[in-house]
């Protein structure tokens, strides 16, 4: 407390004398000045391997917790520990995404109509606009699935067209 009013009234009164006036050591306000401007090297430490953490969880695409990024630093010559790891991690606020089962293909055996195969597996064709194919992608995003449908000659192998749609419904394609 008194080196604070010392700080902040340091423009109106002389150190020495503030010093003097609230028994304090002039090496105590220096000492504290110091400490107050440098940084430990604790601190050091943990800026560095917050910035190697956080670049290696970049790397890793957000999928790797603290024992998978402690292997990784390992490899790479970092001494971390999976305590100083998952630390860091605590402190950035950094958590890694669970890797889920892909599933949204559609049920098979559902019983409704299927196309016929016109084409039968020719897909060469002689001229442009004879023969037209088509398919559906699964596109995974950070807001969920996207299905993207998209049309080709099989000529010119060019994009006919294309429709994206966050359900598979008749529209899409």
């Amino acid at each position: 407390m008194k080196y604070v009013f010392i700080e902040k009234h340091q423009a109106e009164f002389s150190i020495k004398a503030m010093c003097r006036v609230l028994r304090v050591a002039r090496s105590g306000w220096y000492t504290w000045c110091q400490r107050r401007t440098r940084i430990s090297t604790r601190q050091q430490f943990r800026q560095h391997c917050d910035s190697v953490v956080l670049a290696a969880f970049t790397r890793s695409k957000q999928r790797y917790g603290a024992p998978r990024l402690t292997d990784e630093l390992r490899a790479q010559g970092y001494p971390f520990n999976v305590k100083t790891v998952a630390a860091s991690l605590r402190r950035q606020g950094l958590r890694a995404k669970a890797s889920r089962k892909f599933s949204p293909v559609s049920y098979r055996a559902h019983g409704l109509p299927v196309s016929e195969n016109l084409l039968e597996q020719d897909f060469y064709a002689s001229g442009p606009n004879q023969k037209w194919a088509g398919d559906i992608t699964y596109l995974r995003t950070d807001e969920g699935w996207l299905y993207l449908a998209v049309v080709i000659d099989l000529w010119s192998r060019a994009v006919i067209g294309w429709s994206m749609s966050p359900r598979m419904t008749a529209q899409l394609a």
